[in-house]
């Protein structure tokens, strides 16, 4: 028993200072041990070409989602002779740029979320710049062996208008027309809404040509592979495209398994369906094109992630716009959301959008959680409060399984020194020490993993919090007391990771201290280096944990006295 408990703490404890390793060479911007490092986007490469079509699928092998050969994808329209100045559109909730050409939305800064770095700056969610790229681009894809039409490479018109929401005003449409491509003409008109995320984007088909046309949709994300500005090494959270359908639910593609895709081999992730959406996530923000209403319910679509030029990946999809003869049009809806992941809001969006918010394997525990933290908020007003409130809640739920545990430690501790004096009497004889070992607690009725099953069994319920305060927007800017005014930025002070590690070390002085000296030398090292990281971590998170540590030091010290085992 002795043994397989010391070889169980040297592993966690190895494991431990491996991960702590791994996280301060990534946050010095070192290589991982556990992959290699993300490149950067090509710099020699220009904007234009760094978002070319190649991650489109070509017609012949959209249905596995392969991207296709540049041949058959939209070709790059002959550059204008003087290029068109880029479009900023301000609504009372974002600012954004269309650049004419394709009519591509190339910036968006998210006005009521400043960046954690820089206060005086919004978050920049879609950006194209010498440190970044990321944008949504749509366009028209012509049968197999048709003519080219416009796409997100075509030079567009701007047609005259406001471009910023006026006061008194819930609604500012911005409108592009290309030139006939193919003799085919694309008008495309983004509808932004006071107070809303969700813009509206509507592709017009006129068919100006003597044939009828029966053109595809593209409507796709590209982005670079690095993570968001800002996020830390210390802790994980999922950055790359998502694909959802009511058949294969929501489906997570890193940008390593796109990297590694060869070039006909089947994605691992949904290629066709009636419903569903495509996504680029990230830590606390996503962007996603949806297709509902009249033109998108149970319309076919089809899915594909690929990689666009080095560092720079795609996810989309194709829709049918159906035939259009000659002389006539034909409108297609569509939305594109682009801000942060409130869970309820994209609930209402579309099925399964809030899936966008990242809870990793302990979703089932964690929305209800959530749901309980926001329940809390609305009769507290304060995150911070609302966050204490909820461990309280947990711990008064698992107070009689705690109870048992810190029992069990406790009657640990008062046969402490007995099993010690028996371990030095009998060094020289390991089998009779484990003999009497187990004669010991038999007689003293004490089970020397009763403290550790009622820990096990709550576990998950804490794990799920932590990723429920990691993933949660709402935390960001959310100020608690005095000092704390971001519950998802760092302590600035450092004074909660302090407290932390106080009554981390707390609770092991009230533990029974393990009859092997390595053991006990590493059950205080455990706690300090396990605090290290939570000086990294946000300061909602430490306070989670604080609060916990100090709800078992009350419950652990109450039993410890009850029994007469303080000090011991």
């Amino acid at each position: 028993m002795t043994d397989m408990r010391r070889t169980l703490l040297w592993v966690v404890f190895s494991m431990s200072l491996v991960l702590i390793w791994d996280a301060w060479n990534r946050h010095n911007g070192q290589p991982s041990l556990f992959g290699p490092s993300p490149a950067r986007p090509a710099a020699s490469a220009p904007p234009a070409a760094a978002t070319g079509s190649a991650g489109l699928p070509a017609p012949a092998a959209s249905a596995t989602g392969a991207p296709g050969s540049a041949a058959a994808l939209p070709a790059s329209a002959p550059a204008p002779a003087v290029a068109a100045q880029p479009v900023t559109v301000t609504t009372d909730v974002v600012k954004a740029t269309l650049d004419p050409t394709g009519g591509t939305l190339v910036h968006l800064e998210l006005l009521g979320y400043h960046d954690q770095n820089d206060r005086a700056r919004n978050v920049t969610l879609f950006d194209r710049s010498g440190q970044r790229l990321y944008l949504a681009e749509t366009g028209l894809i012509p049968p197999a062996g048709g003519a080219g039409l416009p796409n997100h490479h075509t030079a567009m018109n701007l047609v005259p208008g406001e471009t910023t929401l006026k006061d008194g005003s819930n609604l500012l449409e911005v409108k592009f027309e290309s030139p006939e491509v193919g003799g085919v003409q694309l008008l495309k008109t983004y509808t932004f809404r006071r107070g809303d995320y969700v813009v509206g984007v509507k592709h017009e088909v006129v068919n100006r040509s003597g044939a009828p046309v029966n053109p595809r949709l593209y409507l796709q994300l590209v982005r670079d592979g690095n993570p968001p500005p800002g996020e830390s090494s210390f802790y994980f959270t999922f950055t790359g495209p998502a694909v959802y359908t009511d058949a294969s639910k929501f489906q997570k593609v890193d940008f390593k398994s796109i990297e590694k895709r060869e070039p006909n081999e089947k994605p691992g992730h949904a290629t066709a369906g009636d419903n569903g959406w495509v996504a680029m996530v990230q830590h606390y923000f996503a962007s996603a094109w949806l297709v509902d209403g009249a033109s998108g319910a149970k319309l076919q679509r089809e899915f594909f992630t690929g990689k666009v030029a080095a560092n720079t990946y795609s996810v989309g999809m194709l829709l049918p716009v159906g035939e259009v003869a000659p002389g006539s049009s034909k409108a297609f809806e569509s939305q594109l959301f682009a801000g942060p992941q409130e869970e309820n809001k994209l609930a209402a969006l579309a099925p399964g959008l809030e899936l966008v918010k990242d809870y990793g394997w302990f979703t089932i525990l964690a929305k209800p959680l959530f749901w309980l933290l926001t329940q809390l908020h609305k009769l507290i007003g304060n995150w911070g409060w609302a966050i204490v409130a909820l461990v309280v809640l947990l711990k008064v739920a698992f107070y009689w399984l705690n109870a048992s545990a810190y029992r069990s430690m406790a009657k640990m501790k008062a046969i402490n020194p007995k099993v010690m004096e028996m371990r030095e009497r009998l060094k020289d004889k390991p089998q009779q020490m484990q003999q009497e070992m187990m004669r010991i607690y038999r007689e003293e009725k004490v089970n020397p993993l009763g403290g550790c099953l009622p820990i096990f069994v709550q576990m998950p319920f804490f794990i799920a919090l932590y990723w429920v305060l990691l993933s949660s927007v709402e935390m960001r800017n959310a100020p608690w007391i005095g000092w704390i005014k971001d519950l998802s930025a760092i302590d600035p002070y450092y004074i909660l990771p302090l407290l932390m590690t106080g009554t981390s070390l707390l609770q092991t002085w009230l533990n029974p201290t393990p009859p092997d000296p390595v053991q006990a030398k590493m059950m205080w090292i455990m706690p300090l280096m396990f605090s290290v990281m939570f000086f990294f971590f946000p300061a909602g998170l430490v306070l989670y944990w604080l609060t916990n540590n100090i709800l078992s030091i009350a419950q652990q010290y109450l039993i410890n006295k009850q029994l007469g085992v303080l000090g011991k």
